[in-house]
């Protein structure tokens, strides 16, 4: 097996400015998962609605994605370094005005501004990992997807535990480590000799002219809409504290991470990458339709979710490598279009469920999910055929195993 899907040593040996950068991609998506657990806080507190609530992830979730489409065109032009110190800086600004916030719509509206910040943050670091682990690709993005693991698990457990003494608090605790991301990017992250071509400002669109491209960012919106109505709607329906919730999406971004690193490389081994998602996103959906069978049983509701962070974990590491070596598109571009899309249609799913839920009751949101799951499933399957480089890379990978397994045992 090449070192595409090596996971082991050629993983933990990498430069020091990808540990960095890798840190700062923990922080950062510890700010999605940051304000679950605070939900019913932060309502409280702000006397806000669910729909109201549900839209401190939207606002920062359509921020994030429309900004994505225009990162690749600023990040080529000012350099990746200064483009990841810009996106953090505008985290650190935000999350403080979250927490000095006294109105739940301001609050929505700063989320929106620290959307900004991630999106310059997150698409960059997907193409500045690529660019400088050692292992080839395939290490770079199970390092990426284990971080965002990492990330949607201490998030959530932070916000529990700090969540505990204010809903202010975990805003300020996310602006500290954010300090922290930034200055060890500035020492540690060189900036290249040479400075990439500029980007157009419309080449991630484009982008999606790409068949396989496509089809990819496609099967991302409906995948994306299950992801974030078992992140963002489960606080409700499960009823527990701050500290439970917090430990209930620790244990799901744990799940998400371990499948991540180790999980989806294994199938890999075995499987084209269609053929994982083909068999993974079905069983995503059945497990969300279980969710919403067994929503009013509080254990039931935690195993499912941590569940559906195992799936979740394969899902996110397969369909980001397979965008990365679907076409011969710069990095960049291809990761703010895919990434553009991703967050576009998660931003749809949280006010959604919590409309459902308030109309219909708690089961309709998970069987919304679920549903979702399997259109993704149906794009793939409709669309696999322009996935053909996709499959083939992996297929070139296998024969190259059994060779070398060939020539070991001769």
């Amino acid at each position: 097996m090449s070192a595409e899907h090596d996971s082991g040593g050629s993983l933990t040996r990498q430069p020091m400015a990808v540990w960095a950068v890798a840190f700062a991609c923990v922080v950062a998506f510890m700010g999605i998962g940051l304000v679950d657990p605070i939900l019913p806080v932060i309502a409280d507190a702000l006397d806000a609605s669910e729909v109201q609530t549900e839209l401190l992830f939207t606002s920062y979730l359509v921020v994030t994605g429309l900004a994505m489409l225009v990162t690749s065109f600023i990040s080529s032009r000012i350099g990746a370094k200064r483009t990841l110190l810009w996106g953090l800086a505008l985290i650190v600004a935000f999350s403080l005005l979250c927490a000095l916030s006294v109105a739940v719509d301001v609050v929505i509206g700063f989320r929106a501004g620290w959307g900004l910040g991630n999106a310059l943050f997150i698409s960059t670091a997907l193409a500045t990992i690529v660019g400088a682990t050692t292992g080839g690709s395939g290490a770079a993005i199970v390092l990426y997807e284990a971080a965002l693991g990492l990330g949607m698990a201490v998030g959530p457990l932070l916000g529990g535990i700090l969540g505990e003494a204010s809903w202010r608090a975990p805003f300020f605790g996310v602006a500290v480590l954010m300090a922290i991301a930034f200055v060890a990017i500035l020492v540690l992250l060189r900036s290249p000799a040479e400075r990439p071509s500029p980007i157009p400002l419309a080449a991630p669109i484009r982008a999606l002219r790409r068949p396989a491209l496509g089809v990819l960012a496609a099967t991302a919106v409906f995948y994306n809409i299950a992801f974030f109505v078992l992140l963002a709607y489960s606080p409700f329906p499960l009823g527990f504290g701050a500290i439970g919730i917090g430990l209930t999406f620790f244990g799901w971004g744990l799940a998400l991470a371990v499948t991540s690193i180790w999980g989806a490389p294994l199938l890999l081994r075995f499987m084209r990458r269609t053929t994982v998602l083909l068999v993974v996103l079905p069983l995503l959906a059945a497990d969300l339709a279980v969710a919403g069978v067994v929503v009013s049983t509080p254990s039931a509701l935690v195993t499912c979710i941590v569940v559906g962070g195992l799936l979740l974990g394969i899902c996110n590491t397969v369909l980001t490598e397979s965008v990365m070596e679907a076409t011969d598109l710069p990095r960049q571009v291809a990761s703010s279009s895919y990434s553009a899309v991703r967050f576009l249609g998660g931003a749809a799913a949280p006010p959604i469920a919590a409309a459902l839920g308030h109309a219909l009751g708690d089961t309709a949101p998970y069987l919304f999910a679920a549903s979702s799951a399997l259109v993704a499933t149906l794009v793939l399957l409709l669309g696999r055929r322009a996935l053909g480089t996709v499959d083939a890379r992996v297929a070139d990978e296998l024969e190259e195993a059994a060779a070398i397994g060939a020539g070991d045992a001769a």
